[in-house]
């Protein structure tokens, strides 16, 4: 099975001003650790899924700052978003790319600004979807349960 992982990182970050800004956006920020929280995202994947199958999509200078935070990813795996449209526009040009170079990879789809504190648990739930969304082709979500309602 080819897992393939999709790091969402073009968020600006506007929800958790004045902390972050436009040039340093959340996701560049060490919130929960010493490391940044796209560090830590890639970290906590990287057991599983090896760094020629993680891809980010960002938009231009956001992805300057990915390739100094995270070396390990091959340049061509920095997806440029040609122009910021949201989270739909950017997994439709990952998902593009990705089944031009194999239509039977799975997709793990993750945000690069959550924090999870067991990431051994995490891996496991994440490959037991992999598995699923593999054999039987289903689009598998992880989510908290909401409390109350926010719109936000």
């Amino acid at each position: 099975m080819d897992i393939r992982a999709v790091v969402m990182a073009g968020g600006s970050g506007t929800r958790f001003w004045p902390l972050s800004r436009v040039s340093k956006p959340k996701q560049f920020l060490p919130i929960a650790g010493p490391k940044t929280m796209i560090e830590e995202t890639v970290d906590r994947i990287l057991p599983l899924i090896p760094p020629r199958n993680i891809l980010t999509v960002a938009n231009k200078i956001q992805s300057r700052t990915i390739k100094k935070l995270l070396p390990c990813l091959p340049a061509k795996n920095i997806l440029v978003e040609p122009q910021g449209r949201n989270t739909a526009p950017s997994l439709i040009l990952a998902t593009a790319w990705i089944y031009l170079q194999n239509p039977e990879a799975v997709l793990a789809v993750l945000p690069s600004d959550h924090v999870i504190k067991n990431a051994p648990a995490f891996r496991k739930k994440l490959r037991a979807a992999t598995g699923v969304a593999f054999e039987d082709e289903f689009l598998v979500t992880f989510g908290i349960p909401p409390t109350y309602p926010v719109t936000g």
